[in-house]
């Protein structure tokens, strides 16, 4: 059984009286956004510890070859881990072939009929998932040597846990590190309730690095169908208001930044933002009435601040339109001071200069 954790919302903005604790993480109706049930595996099925599940759709084929070496190299058997590609029905590449060539017959292959988009992907790769512990692994990301050992020893001393996820690395279309995500912790453990209050403000870790268990998504479901680009940040926070989270600060992940990923296109037409609002919206939604209105604005506040920042970098980089884009609808989260003061820098040392 998971334990179930408690948040107090007071710090995201002062107030005179402690708040009580929170609610359900998730509510009777989510205004339009309703997470898809997750069925529960048969009695009898075999149920190794680790699910391994690797989405794909068009998938460059060395970065496949990197993805499925990484994990091979730390196999522990069948018997212990399932190893799974699901191609949505790419149109170039072989994958299959490659999926062959690494695995020859260890890794398991599932091509959709149809292309049921991400969101059908995705979930797909929680309802085939025969493990205990689920890690759906992106086709361009890597996991470095003992992510699954040390994954898995953390959860064995922490059996109360819902998910477990480590400092993950940035790496560049060439494997080159980039940066870190942020640190949560200097010693590996169960994370306090401070967290949930971190990730209702911003998307703070990726898939590559965090692996969740089972019973977890079939408690609060699978990916919403109204988030197709943002909904790895909707799960994160309905994990982290509902169930303990175990963390190792260790980099043991790597996510590769590169202009071919989803979200590189999404963020040239400002979708990412759009989505990033309504996914504020339904997480507002889960929360008592006297935190709602607060977190809410705070939310919204830090979208505005990071389109901003995001409408700056691309406009150095030559991605003017892109830049646009992201600044209207940073615009369009808030006009709390620190975006509007973003948007004065914006124009003044960005545009006019």
């Amino acid at each position: 059984m998971t334990g179930a954790v408690h948040h107090d919302f007071s710090d995201i903005e002062v107030v005179p009286r402690a708040a009580p604790p929170i609610r359900s993480a998730e509510p009777s109706a989510d205004r339009g956004g309703r997470p898809p049930t997750v069925s529960v595996p048969p009695p009898g099925l075999m149920r190794p510890f680790w699910s391994v599940m690797i989405p794909i759709y068009n998938c460059r084929e060395d970065y496949l070859r990197e993805t499925l070496r990484s994990v091979l190299g730390q196999d522990p058997g069948i018997a212990e881990m399932q190893i799974e590609v699901l191609d949505n029905c790419s149109t170039i590449g072989d994958p299959e072939a490659v999926v062959r060539e690494m695995g020859g017959g260890r890794i398991e292959y599932h091509r959709q009929p149809v292309n049921v988009a991400i969101i059908g992907n995705f979930n797909a790769c929680i309802e085939r998932a025969r493990g205990q512990w689920v890690h759906i692994l992106h086709g361009d990301d890597t996991v470095r040597p003992d992510f699954y050992s040390r994954a898995r020893a953390g959860i064995a001393a922490h059996p109360e846990v819902g998910a477990a996820l480590c400092r993950t690395i940035y790496i560049d279309e060439d494997g080159l590190w980039m940066g870190l995500t942020e640190r949560w912790a200097r010693t590996p453990g169960v994370l306090d309730g401070s967290i949930a209050e971190l990730k209702l403000l911003a998307q703070r870790n990726q898939f590559v690095g965090i692996v969740i268990r089972r019973t977890t998504f079939e408690e609060l479901g699978g990916f919403r169908s109204s988030l197709p680009h943002c909904l790895d940040w909707d799960m994160w926070k309905r994990i982290a208001l509902s169930k303990a989270l175990y963390y190792d600060p260790e980099p043991m992940a790597c996510y590769r930044v590169h202009m071919g990923a989803d979200s590189s296109r999404l963020v040239a037409t400002g979708a990412n933002v759009i989505e990033e609002r309504r996914s504020i919206d339904y997480s507002c939604a889960a929360l008592p009435q006297q935190y709602a209105p607060r977190v809410r604005r705070a939310a919204r506040r830090a979208a505005g601040v990071r389109a901003l920042r995001r409408a700056r970098q691309l406009w150095k980089n030559g991605h003017h339109a892109a830049a646009w884009h992201q600044f209207i609808e940073g615009m369009r989260c808030s006009l709390a001071p620190a975006v509007l003061a973003r948007s004065v820098y914006f124009f003044l040392r960005t545009v006019v200069h």
